[in-house]
């Protein structure tokens, strides 16, 4: 069985900073690409960033150059820096990792971490 678990959310004023982290525990083969996504009140699930095993980053237009995202493979983890937080940020955030549990290779999801951002 393979899990990952979020940490790191917050309320935090405009302009702040947050580091969320993600690890990923259980039954792992390997870790393909991991992300964040998010999701705010009455709206869908979006993408926020992802990496791939290489290091390959994506980001979505609304976060690039505020937000960064990283993984350290050797502790299944992946971290998201979020930096000059907006209101519009506020947002459930979920970790997403594409694993081989050494069955099968499917999409995890995290609990989600409740990132605020507000004065």
């Amino acid at each position: 069985q393979v899990q990952l678990v979020e940490s790191g959310g917050g309320l935090v004023q405009p302009g702040g900073s947050l580091k969320l982290s993600c690890a990923a525990s259980g039954s792992i083969f390997s870790i393909y690409t991991m992300g964040w996504y998010r999701q705010a009140p009455g709206k869908q699930r979006e993408l926020v960033a992802t990496v791939t095993s290489g290091g390959t980053t994506n980001y979505a237009d609304s976060v690039k150059g505020r937000f960064t995202i990283s993984r350290v493979n050797a502790r299944n983890t992946v971290y998201l820096q979020v930096n000059s937080l907006k209101p519009e940020d506020t947002a459930v955030y979920y970790c997403n990792a594409d694993i081989n549990n050494g069955l099968s290779r499917r999409d995890y999801w995290g609990q989600g971490t409740q990132v605020t951002v507000s004065a």
